[in-house]
């Protein structure tokens, strides 16, 4: 499939020729492991989550939604940010924080905007995106619900990207995609669109109701409910068939120890 990637130390977006079942890119004619190559993020704007668009999540919270402080579940879109510092790239490391011995990987899928949208209609909602990518949700695991996670959700890493952009001309369907996660090599979760809650065509007219998307920004859309905990040394493997595989080792910050 053809894809849009970046390299560490190279300008620009490269435009290539990929398979990740053999794990193999080309370009300019040239055949290149993905193993030997050194990744950078194949985008640079801001990253938005749209929580509560897991159906297993959302029926498992029910009941505790009906609890104060709101007593009712939320009605529009819930957003949150993976800010600049958390973008992290294909094969390089997630660092656990000192103190903190395993993070939970939520496996997502990447709306990466090309056209400037604002106020979209659902059915136009996809013209204004360039293409997806795969995005790797890293937390310290939390319970909070009530205030925003930051110290949780935004350390230095904690949101790998990639490997590539796949063009949406390019892509299946998305009501066709699924997702499988490994953890060192062992299938750990398995989950599809049908778990949305809503099309991503839906909550992406329903964002930019409220706020404007820019090109290269990332509205992405996980699968949290079953997402898998992993600790230094695993390595976390997404696979998004027709998109790709993007591949982390986690480490422990350089000083840190296990508590």
């Amino acid at each position: 499939m053809n894809v849009q990637l970046r390299l560490a130390g190279v300008r620009g977006m490269i435009e290539a020729e990929a398979a990740p079942q053999s794990g193999t890119v080309r370009w300019h004619g040239r055949m290149h492991r993905m193993e030997e190559l050194e990744w950078a993020a194949p985008v640079g704007g801001a990253m938005y989550g749209v929580a509560w668009n897991d159906r297993l999540e959302w029926e498992r919270c029910f009941e505790r939604m009906h609890q104060p402080p709101y007593r009712k579940p939320p009605e529009g879109p819930v957003l949150y940010m993976k800010p600049a510092n958390t973008i992290n790239a294909h094969r390089r490391p997630v660092f656990l924080p000192p103190g903190v011995n395993e993070l939970r990987a939520v496996p997502a899928l990447g709306l990466v905007i090309g056209r400037t949208a604002a106020r979209v209609q659902p059915g136009r909602a996809l013209d204004y995106v360039d293409g997806y990518t795969i995005v790797n949700d890293f937390s310290i695991p939390h319970e909070q619900r009530y205030r925003p996670a930051v110290k949780e959700q935004a350390r230095d890493g904690f949101a790998p990207v990639g490997p590539w952009i796949v063009p949406k001309r390019e892509a299946p369907p998305l009501s066709a995609l699924s997702v499988r996660v490994y953890v060192n090599g062992l299938l750990v979760q398995q989950a599809g669109a049908g778990r949305f809650r809503r099309p991503v065509e839906q909550w992406l007219a329903d964002v930019t109701d409220f706020m404007t998307l820019y090109p290269g920004d990332v509205l992405f859309f996980g699968w949290p409910a079953d997402a898998p905990l992993a600790a230094a040394g695993d390595v976390v493997r997404v696979e998004i068939e027709g998109v790709g595989v993007l591949e982390n080792r986690l480490a422990r910050e350089e000083g840190g120890e296990e508590r």
